[in-house]
């Protein structure tokens, strides 16, 4: 008999995910050219103040990493939604370029942790035989935000104005609070004093297992960091920032079409058979965006983009917690988004000092190129392993 995924825990606490992350999406694609535009900053700045929010996700996830295995998931997330209310406030208090920096950081901690938290409650109760397909349609949750998100985020600013969107980020940040008080705890397997003093040093803060994959994720984040934070600024330069509003519609559709098939293959034929063609549709979706010159093109590269991306990385987390132990998943998955954050949050930044160097078009080529390199270093540091594992079973 096929175990249950579709629980009332399982719903919610994927509804929660999916209103942090149309906040998340909404704020980071206009934040670049909100700080260009009212501060008259570079390029470089502007992708900071993107990136240092995904930087603040980091030290939230060291934070949420070290204790979510040792009490309550739901208590931290509930820490987590309270604190991103408090910053979210805070938006509306932003008067200079610095405060501005210290709001984002303050906000990347308070999603780290709750987000954390979300991905955490949702991998333990996902039912082991189905844990690729499980997670695969949680993260749906984050690939359907991260297409609403930035259509609702340009809308509302190229409208309304900067101040609406704080606004509606706040009032979504108290509902989802609220949701998350309905949502049960989870078991939390005791960890006795002897064996919580043993474990020394970074590994208090990440899953060895769930490293090699991880480490993939650092780069994957890279790739997609430069379409997140400057897919509208290139839109401008080549007259599709109309378009460019869609992008991320049909980046979520074309995942959300290959998402029940992706997870089922995951389960049944194991994660190379998905890796790789992940891998591929990547780099198809990135070229096609640095050669773009008209609307279909830009929606074409979105088709392959959300078919890689958005495959990559659920089935990545997927990986890094069935190689943990059950009681480490929760560290197994902030390991993962700790290590995808860091690829995500620095790189606007580096990006961002390129631009001037390799302009918008052959930034994506480059990293249409960095992508094929990862298809390498995934098979070293897992997919042999994995293949190897599948002739053995």
């Amino acid at each position: 008999m096929t175990e249950k995924i579709w629980t009332k825990d399982f719903l919610l606490i994927t509804f929660v995910n999916f209103l942090m992350y149309i906040i998340h999406y909404s704020l980071i694609v206009t934040m670049t050219i909100f700080t260009i535009e009212k501060y008259h900053a570079s390029e470089g700045m502007g992708g900071l103040a993107a990136g240092i929010f995904i930087i603040g996700m980091l030290f939230g996830r060291l934070y949420a990493g070290k204790y979510i295995d040792q009490v309550q998931p739901k208590n931290i997330l509930l820490i987590g939604l309270f604190a991103s209310v408090i910053t979210i406030a805070l938006y509306f208090t932003i008067h200079s370029l610095v405060i501005l920096m210290l709001v984002r950081f303050l906000h990347g901690i308070a999603f780290g942790i709750s987000s954390t938290s979300t991905g955490a409650i949702a991998s333990k109760i996902v039912p082991e035989s189905r844990k690729g397909t499980g997670i695969g349609y949680y993260a749906l949750s984050t690939t359907v935000a991260s297409a609403i998100g930035p259509f609702i985020g340009i809308l509302i600013n190229g409208e309304l104005g900067y101040q609406v969107n704080f606004v509606f980020c706040l009032s979504v940040i108290i509902f989802s609070l609220l949701m998350s008080v309905f949502v049960n705890k989870v078991p939390v397997t005791p960890v006795s004093a002897a064996e919580n003093e043993s474990v020394k040093g970074i590994s208090k803060y990440l899953q060895k297992e769930a490293l090699p994959i991880s480490i993939v994720a650092v780069f994957v984040g890279v790739a997609y960091a430069g379409v997140l934070s400057f897919l509208t600024a290139y839109t401008e330069t080549i007259g599709l920032v109309t378009v460019a509003s869609f992008f991320f519609i049909v980046y979520a559709v074309s995942t959300l079409v290959t998402r029940p098939f992706t997870g089922k293959i995951f389960d049944y034929y194991g994660e190379n058979k998905v890796m790789y063609p992940a891998f591929i549709s990547f780099i198809i979706g990135l070229s096609i965006l640095g050669l773009s010159t008209t609307g279909f093109t830009l929606l074409l590269s979105a088709v392959f983009i959300g078919i890689g991306y958005g495959t990559l990385i659920p089935s990545s987390q997927a990986i890094a917690v069935k190689a943990a132990p059950k009681e480490k998943i929760g560290l197994a998955t902030s390991t993962f988004y700790m290590l995808a954050d860091l690829g995500a949050g620095f790189s606007p930044f580096i990006l961002g000092l390129l631009i001037p160097v390799l302009g918008y078009r052959h930034l994506y080529l480059a990293l249409s190129v960095l992508v094929l390199l990862l298809i390498g270093l995934y098979y070293i540091l897992h997919g042999r392993t994995a293949a190897a594992e599948r002739k053995t079973v």
